[in-house]
């Protein structure tokens, strides 16, 4: 097993760090999938996802990205990839469906690259 580490500082090219900067930035959207772990919210966003996303007074353009299930466009909005589980799972979009969005494949390609061909 290899101990080498990256020199601190540099950036992961494509990779988003989640800072106090992305923290507040995507505050309305974290709030409003952090709420989604319980099953009264979970039922109430199923029923009217405008109210639901209203309560929390998401803007014109974070709606959007929650319509549209852009989970790369909610990541760049400051979402926290553990919250925007939560939505995908609520949408019908497992972590692995999230992944294939995220990467501009299909399910089914995105599932060839994995080891396990049971996972979802």
């Amino acid at each position: 097993m290899s101990t080498t580490q990256l020199t601190p500082g540099i950036r992961i090219q494509g990779s988003e760090v989640f800072d106090l900067a992305n923290s507040w930035r995507g505050y309305r959207i974290n709030k409003m999938c952090n709420a989604l772990s319980q099953a009264h919210n979970r039922q109430s966003f199923q029923q009217d996802e405008e109210a639901f996303m209203a309560a929390y007074k998401l803007t014109e353009e974070e709606k959007q990205l929650v319509r549209n299930r852009d989970f790369s466009g909610l990541l760049a909005a400051g979402g926290n990839i553990y919250f925007l589980l939560k939505l995908g799972v609520v949408t019908g979009n497992g972590l692995y469906k999230m992944g294939a969005k995220m990467r501009g494949e299909s399910y089914e390609q995105f599932l060839a690259t994995r080891n396990d061909a049971g996972a979802t």
